[in-house]
């Protein structure tokens, strides 16, 4: 009996993802742990494994095919006691000569080449495809798309670097003049009803949108509507942690360790959340989880959209740790590189855009945790100081609550204990 391989799930949020490569041809023989595929996710591009074993008879879904929703069918291999059959010879299931029945691959691939769409200067490419562009030394300006949309995917960069594509990218039947796989629909880009836009043809771009961005847009729509945020700020006066971040640089610097502002707020989070463990807490429909570590995601901004990395009990990291994990983290999101692990489970988010000036802001709530911490930029302000004026340097931040497990007076009093610890940051070095 054949083994169906299915699509799957690499991360707690995907729904669909990109089929990018196939590592394994009909015919090949698997084990189990060899590679099979790479998969592009809404966060990143990883290797399949292989777990069962037997030779390869079809490859259902073809390289660079978007939308492949997680449990769909991408592969068959032969299942122990399978009498071997000459049927599935072909490297693709797109055979050579008409086989008795339609070619499952070849509705999302036959289409012919259309121009890879632009964002004024952006051009729409897998991030597979703009790797192996890089590497390459390729324009992808000058290349045509043959993707979903005019997206350019793998198999059009190595053919502009005089490669053969791989024949599953290209499966097209070439033996039927059947219409059916020109006109059948791209699955990443299903019939859409006519938009209302008040806008005129001709006067924007439509940018499609990618996996990343379609569940971000799933994902905080659902918390925003369905969670009841309520914020709660402070202002924060940070000289005195500006001047241990200086002291900690000088000492640092022979060994190139450089400490910044997030990575001691990182710290003085975790340190709350252990001073007031209500507040690192999730809701669920069965009770409120109280976590025993401080998990803390980072918000990171990548090429279309952000992701948040976890930093793994960091009440228990020095400063140096957090610094340095924190940095190959958001490497690794940049280049989409980031495993489940490294991005799911946190319990508590912090996100930070003092660097890019903004003063305050409200963030929506990644769910299940039940806070996110929005980080203001640190700026010269009056103060009053034993009824003198003054002046000093203040951090306003907002703290965004889940209701439904943290309320005003647990709130209240996290905000209490990271005060009490960016104010005398002495308490992060203990």
């Amino acid at each position: 009996m054949a083994i169906d391989i299915l699509m799957p799930a690499l991360s707690p949020t995907m729904e669909e993802g990109v089929l990018a490569k196939w590592h394994v041809k009909v015919g090949d023989v698997l084990k189990s742990g060899d590679v099979m595929c790479e998969i592009e996710t809404d966060k990143a591009t990883m290797e399949v494994e292989a777990v069962d074993e037997g030779k390869v008879l079809e490859i259902l879904v073809a390289e660079g095919t978007q939308g492949v929703k997680v449990n769909a069918v991408i592969a068959r291999i032969e299942g122990e006691g399978d009498a071997p059959s000459a049927a599935p010879a072909a490297p693709t299931p797109a055979a050579r000569a008409p086989a008795p029945t339609p070619a499952p691959v070849a509705a999302p691939v036959a289409a012919a080449p259309a121009p890879a769409i632009r964002d004024g200067s952006r051009i729409m490419a897998s991030p597979l495809a703009k790797r192996i562009a890089e590497a390459a030394g390729i324009n992808l300006a000058q290349i045509t798309g043959s993707g979903p949309n005019g997206r350019i995917v793998k198999a059009d960069v190595e053919a502009a670097r005089g490669q053969a594509p791989q024949p599953v990218e290209n499966a097209a039947p070439v033996a039927s003049a059947a219409p059916a796989p020109v006109a059948a629909p791209l699955p990443a880009t299903p019939p859409r009803a006519p938009s209302p836009l008040p806008y005129a043809e001709g006067t924007y771009d439509l940018v499609p949108l990618d996996g990343m961005r379609r569940t971000i847009a799933r994902r905080m729509t659902e918390s925003f509507r369905d969670v009841p945020h309520f914020p709660l700020n402070i202002d924060l006066e940070i000289d005195k942690l500006l001047e241990l971040r200086k002291q900690l640089n000088q000492v640092g610097a022979a060994q190139n360790a450089k400490v910044s502002v997030n990575d001691l707020v990182i710290k003085a989070a975790a340190l709350a959340c252990k001073r007031v463990p209500a507040a690192n807490a999730s809701y669920t429909p069965d009770g409120i989880l109280i976590h025993h570590n401080a998990d803390i995601a980072v918000a990171v901004a990548i090429d279309g959209g952000l992701i948040t990395p976890v930093i793994r009990k960091a009440e228990t990291k020095g400063l140096a740790a957090i610094s340095d994990e924190m940095k190959g983290l958001a490497d690794k999101a940049r280049n989409r590189k980031l495993m489940p692990e490294d991005y799911a489970g946190g319990t508590f988010s912090i996100s930070n855009l003092g660097m890019m000036g903004i003063k305050s802001f409200m963030s929506i709530i990644n769910e299940p945790q039940g806070c996110i911490l929005s980080v203001g930029a640190g700026e010269q302000r009056p103060v009053v100081k034993n009824g003198a004026l003054a002046i000093a340097t203040v951090m306003s931040v907002t703290l965004t609550c889940d209701h439904r497990v943290v309320d005003g007076a647990i709130g209240s009093a996290w905000l209490a204990a990271f005060k009490s610890l960016i104010e005398e940051p002495i308490g992060l070095m203990l």
